[in-house]
């Protein structure tokens, strides 16, 4: 008859473990892996959805410029789309976008309606300024009158970071490019339902600074990724030597006797 574990000589169970899991350890330990693991799949996800729309802006960027919609119904076809328009700027309508970043500097966006030469309005995100540009005064050259051409791509207003806070139109504290409202502040009823950054044009940098071809985005999904996928194996690994005993302890946890 072969002998059980408790008549074995202590000699024969040296070096054996065994895992023993514990209630509140194990409640803990489940959720927190699964959160984990879901984060890391969701940055993942992320990831694939950050690389296509890079390739998309690149890809339209690269096109031949269209002529302006009237509207946009499906902005999924035409959001980064390149457009050539011609028209004349009002600057006595115009909206600084606050709190705009240019190499480290601060400064404002200079959103401009343009009156096409149908007839139609709409808004032009022109680029950058300092903030000692802020008066119209003092930026003279950004006041251009007459027929003008611009190249730009069609931007969603719809897309906004849900941190952004409320434009205050009654203060002139401008955040985001929001077509109603700023219909309705500077009386543009007819205005289109998208804007359009304007393209900086080659050579040297002029104010307004325009948006480059490249696209410039934060893509730290994969480091993120890696970085909750690791998280989650260090922590089965702790449950795991936590939990693995050696065999010759008894379930009190004592030494066999």
């Amino acid at each position: 008859m072969q002998d059980s574990p408790a008549d074995r000589p202590a000699d024969d169970l040296t070096g054996r473990r065994r895992f023993k899991p514990t209630l509140w350890p194990t409640l803990f330990t489940i959720p927190a892996v699964l959160f984990m693991l879901a984060l890391g799949t969701w940055q993942v996800q992320r990831l694939y959805w950050k690389l296509a729309l890079i390739e998309q802006f690149e890809t339209r960027v690269a096109a031949e410029p269209v002529q302006p919609p009237e509207r946009v119904e499906n902005f999924e076809e035409m959001r980064y789309r390149r457009i050539a328009l011609r028209g004349e700027f009002l600057h006595d309508k115009e909206v600084l976008l606050t709190g705009k970043l240019f190499k480290g500097t601060t400064g404002f966006h200079v959103v401009t309606p343009l009156r096409l030469s149908d007839g139609r309005t709409l808004l032009v995100n022109r680029g950058w300024i300092p903030d000692k540009r802020k008066l119209r005064e003092n930026r003279p050259s950004t006041l251009v009158e007459g027929q003008v051409d611009v190249e730009g791509i069609v931007r969603d207003p719809s897309l906004k970071s849900v941190f952004v806070v409320a434009n205050e139109p009654e203060r002139e504290i401008w955040l985001t490019v929001d077509i109603d409202v700023i219909a309705r502040e500077r009386g543009l009823p007819d205005l289109s339902n998208y804007y359009v950054d304007a393209l900086r044009p080659e050579g040297a940098l002029v104010f307004p600074v325009g948006a480059t071809r490249v696209i410039s985005v934060h893509n730290d999904h994969l480091q993120y990724a890696i970085t909750w996928f690791t998280l989650a194996i260090a922590l089965m690994v702790i449950y795991g030597i936590y939990h693995t005993q050696p065999a010759n302890k008894d379930n009190d946890g004592g030494e066999a006797e």
